[in-house]
This record gives C-alpha cells, structure tokens and sequence, in this order.
C-alpha cells in the first residue's frame, strides 16, 4: 500500500473516532519513525484536520458532522491491500534460549512447568520493550528477538546489549523469587549477531509471519549455544558497534556449526560506567581534529573571559555527527589542566521520555 492510500484510511479513521494515539497510527499501518513523522505533518499540516495532544494523540478537527458509526465506516487493514514486500535490512538479533528446559519438564507437572515458562518470558519481554527491541518468534522456551526491525535506531547493537544484559539481571531475580517455591534453577544463554537481512512476509494461508532470513539469525542461534549459562556471547561486527560502551572478554575464534569463515566471538562481562560516546571510546580512539581551529580558538577565549571574572554562554549547534561532542571534549582536555574548574557535558538518554500529567 502507498503512502497516500495510508494517508486516505488514517483520515477515515481519525474522522471515525475522533483520537487516536500515535502509538495505534503507527501500528495500524505498520509505521516506521519517519512515515509516522510524515503521517503528522500530512494530517496537521497539509490537511489541517487534526491537532496535537502533549504530542502523544492526534485529535481530529475537520468536519463538525457526526462521526459515522462504525458499521457505516470500513477501514481495511493494510493486509487488506498489497502485501508488503520484503526489505534488505542490516539487523542486529538476538537470540535466548532457557537451560535445561527438558531437566525442568521432567521435574515439573506440565501446569506448573508453563506458569514458570510464562514468568520467564514476561520477565523478558518487559526488558526487551524499554529497549524497544522486536520479539519475532517465541520459540518454545526460546526467544528470538529483532533490534532494527520495524523500528530501527542508530544504536540498535547497543540496546540489544543492554536488552541481553538486562534479561540476565531479571531472570536473576525471577529465579531468586521462584527457587524456594518452585524448587527449580532457572538460568539462560544469550547470543548476539549483526548483519544483513531480507525481512519479509514468510508462511502461508491463515500462518503468516515477519521473519528475517539470511545467516544472520542463524549465527545468533549458534553464538547462544555457545554461552556459558548466565552469559550473553557476541560476535566481532556486534562487538565493533558497542563504541567502547562495555566491557568484553575475547574468546577467540571457536568453530560454528554451518559457518566456513572463522568468527571473532567476544562475552560480554558488564557495561562501563562511561557517560558519553567520546569517553567511551578515549582519546586512542580518536581521530586528529582538523578544520576547527577557529571554533576552538572562540570557546578557549570565552573560557579567558570566565576566568577574568565576566560569565560567557556558549551555544554549539549543527547537524548530527558535524562534532559538536568533539568540540566541547577539546574545551573539558584545556580546563581539566586547571584547578577548581569543572566541565559536566549532560546528553539525553534514549531510554527514557518525560510524560506530562495534568491534573
């Protein structure tokens, strides 16, 4: 389906009841970020028939008439329309699995034995929604998990990380709460890999699912079987897109099940305890600041200026990635050389969103 038909049946929609979150919008229609922004500003902007709520709901604003009921008004589903086809995206996956799931069913009545799986997989599936990972498939008593995909983000290797880890610190905890009671050891094995993928609608008749194809999940189902329980192993191109954010213990190149070419596999120990990208990555990371000489010049005479008493405000702007960060890392390296100065760089983290109440 085109974007303008997708236009056409959210204006149907949006006219049929009046509010819809963006949450549902995007949903409803399969959505990304950016045709979800485009969405808003076709809606707002071009049509002007509806209005933003504390930026969470769209309120419709055209017509005064009676909304039609919902007998009188049908909304297709998109897989009303054309299927979606298949994309190639780069995909980072990550693959858990529970250990000694057949020890457990044989020490288990078969009810008590699927309220323990149930706990697991809620317990993960809460930690993989504040990394805003995708469960692709519940596999038995594994997991497989999409980060990339529908939604992608720059840092999608990193919150599968985070998401991995997360998953061992909360099944720790379910296993402490369920160990007395249940009288069982629950423990898990996690596996990482990135790289490229076609996702797209596999299956048939009424079983339909969108599943990524290619190695890439099948190298996270390997790297999972070799974790030690409790651990999480990734790969060399996941591991290249941590930035310097973690702490990883190398284990070398094992041989893997189906992969002729060897593979750098590394464990994941903890996440360091670095504020910002350029601090994670140190200065040997870093490569030579050409071209801004000038900008630097200016914040190292600001910096003059504050020493001799007159206060200075200094605002960096410009697109991402231009070396903004950079450029306020080159002041911190000056002033740290100084006594009695601080210099605190604050970035937003993208795990988190501030929700306004009003009462």
């Amino acid at each position: 389906m085109d974007f303008v038909a997708v236009v056409d049946q959210a204006i149907a929609l949006l006219r049929q009841r009046g509010r819809l979150t963006y949450r549902t919008l995007q949903l409803q229609f399969q959505l990304d970020a950016a045709h979800l922004d485009a969405l808003k500003d076709e809606l707002i902007e071009g049509q002007r028939l509806a209005a933003d709520e504390a930026g969470r709901v769209l309120v419709w604003t055209g017509d005064t008439a009676t909304p039609a009921s919902p007998a009188s008004v049908s909304v297709p589903p998109p897989a009303a329309s054309a299927p979606p086809e298949a994309e190639r995206r780069q995909l980072t996956v990550l693959f858990c699995d529970l250990v000694d799931s057949t020890v457990l069913a044989t020490q288990l009545d078969p009810e008590d034995l699927r309220e323990v799986v149930r706990a697991y997989q809620e317990t993960c599936a809460k930690v993989i929604a504040r990394y805003e990972g995708h469960i692709a498939q519940y596999l038995g008593d594994g997991l497989l998990v999409y980060f990339g995909y529908p939604l992608a983000h720059e840092d999608d290797a990193q919150r599968a990380v985070r998401a991995g880890l997360g998953m061992i610190e909360a099944l720790g905890q379910l296993h402490t709460r369920l160990a007395p009671e249940r009288r069982v050891q629950l423990a898990v094995r996690l596996g990482i890999h990135t790289g490229l993928v076609v996702v797209g609608e596999v299956g048939g008749g009424t079983r339909q699912e969108q599943l990524a194809l290619g190695e890439t999940p099948n190298i996270a189902a390997r790297l999972q079987e070799m974790a030690a329980p409790n651990t999480l192993v990734i790969s060399a191109p996941t591991f290249h897109l941590l930035g310097g954010f973690f702490a990883c213990q190398p284990l070398g190149t094992p041989p893997l099940k189906g992969l002729a070419q060897p593979l750098a596999l590394y464990r994941v120990l903890y996440e360091s305890m670095a504020r910002s990208r350029l601090e994670a990555v140190g200065s040997t990371g870093w490569t030579p600041l050409v071209g801004r000489e000038q900008e630097v010049t200016v914040l190292r005479e600001r910096w003059a200026q504050v020493k001799d008493g007159r206060g200075q405000v200094v605002l960096l702007s410009g697109e991402a990635g231009i070396g903004k960060s950079r450029l306020v890392q080159v002041l911190q390296d000056h002033v740290a050389a100084e006594p009695q100065a601080w210099l605190t760089p604050c970035q937003c983290s993208p795990y988190h969103e501030v929700v306004k109440l009003s009462v």
